[in-house]
């Protein structure tokens, strides 16, 4: 795998190794997959993971900013944010990763 990045190409080559599929199979299936939760989240839907976490869209309204380096009031306009809430399975694992 890549250092310190899991790539699509990383995902698709353990899917290669794990499942025995072709090496094309598992590339299609890693971006099948991908691509159904592209497009739920796209549709406002939760994707949600078991043991692994949640992506969510949440709507942020207009707001006001401030330009950091004029002091200059700047509008926001409203958007969609893509979340991502960790299962706590994850946060323990994640944790258990920093001690060692």
């Amino acid at each position: 795998m890549s250092d310190n990045t899991l790539t699509r190409m990383d995902l698709s080559e353990a899917v290669f190794r794990a499942v025995g599929l072709s090496r094309n199979e598992s590339a299609q299936l890693v971006e099948r997959v991908l691509e159904l939760m592209s497009d739920a989240l796209a549709e406002g839907e939760q994707v949600k993971i078991s043991s692994f976490g949640t992506f969510s869209v949440r709507a942020k309204t207009a707001r006001v900013g401030r330009n950091p380096k004029t002091g200059e009031e700047v509008p926001i306009s409203p958007r969609r944010v893509l979340t991502f809430r960790p299962s706590h399975l994850m946060k323990d694992r994640v944790a258990a990763g920093n001690r060692g």
